[in-house]
């Protein structure tokens, strides 16, 4: 009997609280959106069923408190990865993966691999428009960090302004990695909810006119420019900016493999099987770390109330320097463009194509908009390198 009573008390029923209750609920409710409403399922999906692991009582699959003593540099009990190893469970050994900053990286090799930088080569200014579009990072960061939250907490929440999910988990995992249950689901979240978030925006800030300007035919871009390109960003972003060496380095690597031509075998697994293998462990890690604790706060709200600002604020930067940008060029720059320079490659090129045809049937803005796009997946990994050199 008493053998009895013991297996029933160390059921997870039995030990079930109420926010741990609630946070199932939570992940319940995402495992929805990435099945029945596709919202970026591939990640959605590993990052909602992470969630779900780890807030089972009594699983144990990631622990919390093992990893805050391992980031108190005052509290050396777990301050080894060897440590982790021997101690941790299996979500805590993946976990390292997202600590050390190598899930992301590999993951930004996949998207350089199957990248075409040609539209932003065609078009320098582009980069312009990708990089004003970053104006959302830093106009939140500063009022995160008015509002309360620690420099290099609202450096993390800044970075949802990019709307690239790698990097806002790169550099959360170095700056609060508190923070980054909620920061990557908001991150991710309104990645997907780009179709729904930028249209108000970009036509708020236009008007028909503006939306109806048809663009030039861009130029033909050369095979030897497309392999120079990721060689030369590597090496001045590098230079200029160290910290932002490892996101932009694997970016570039992975274009280098898919624009020479020479190693086809190493860019189709950049593209596929690597990229797939770590989506699922950077997912499944990033969605433990949403414990009920770290969750269930008033933090989580501000954050996911800032993340849409500041995407918000990156949309308008690039639609109002390419209004500026038109006071001074002959050739116009038709202004929806700009709000492709948030980095959700390739929907947010795609979401302004349709809003410029809206106005005008005859309009093909797709690949004009592409350069901002991938200009912008630079600038992202670039704010990163910023915000992690003045606060890491």
């Amino acid at each position: 009997m008493a053998d009895i009573l013991e297996f029933f008390s160390k059921m997870g029923f039995m030990n079930l609280t109420w926010q741990q209750g609630l946070m199932l609920l939570i992940s319940f409710f995402l495992l929805y959106l990435a099945i029945k409403k596709q919202y970026e399922p591939l990640l959605l999906l590993p990052i909602a069923f992470g969630m779900l692991l780890t807030n089972l009582p009594g699983a144990e699959m990631y622990h919390p408190d093992l990893w805050a003593d391992f980031l108190d540099a005052n509290s050396p009990a777990y301050h080894s990865y060897g440590t982790i190893m021997s101690k941790g469970n299996l979500l805590d050994i993946l976990y390292i993966g997202v600590k050390a900053g190598v899930y992301p990286c590999l993951i930004f090799m996949g998207v350089g691999a199957m990248t075409d930088f040609g539209p932003l080569i065609a078009n320098p200014k582009s980069l312009l428009l990708g990089a004003a579009a970053q104006l959302g990072i830093f106009l939140t960061f500063l009022a995160a960090n008015a509002m309360g939250f620690t420099e290099a907490q609202a450096g993390s929440i800044g970075i949802i302004g990019g709307a690239d999910g790698p990097t806002s988990i790169f550099l959360t995992s170095k700056l609060a990695p508190e923070l980054l249950g909620p920061i990557a689901i908001a991150a991710y979240s309104y990645m997907a909810l780009v179709p729904v978030i930028q249209p108000p925006i970009m036509r708020a800030l236009t008007t028909k006119k503006e939306r109806a300007i048809k663009m030039s035919q861009l130029r033909p871009v050369s095979k030897t420019e497309k392999i120079i390109f990721p060689i030369a960003i590597t090496t001045i972003v590098a230079l200029i900016l160290p910290d932002a060496a490892p996101l932009i380095g694997c970016l570039m690597l992975g274009n280098l493999a898919k624009e020479s031509g020479v190693v086809e075998r190493l860019s189709k697994t950049m593209q596929n099987e690597l990229m797939n293998i770590v989506v699922i462990f950077l997912g499944l890690t990033v969605g433990a770390t949403a414990t009920a604790s770290s969750f269930l706060n008033i933090r989580t709200l501000m954050i996911l109330a800032m993340g849409i600002v500041a995407f918000g604020c990156g949309t308008a930067g690039g639609i109002l320097l390419a209004k500026l940008m038109n006071l001074f060029s002959k050739e116009k720059i038709n202004p929806l463009i700009g709000s492709a320079g948030v980095s959700a490659v390739p929907m947010a090129a795609r979401v302004s194509q349709q809003v410029g045809q809206e106005e005008n049937p005859s309009n093909f803005l797709l690949m004009h908009a592409m350069g901002p796009n991938v200009a912008g997946v630079i600038g992202s990994a670039v704010a990163a390198g910023i915000l992690l050199t003045m606060l890491g």
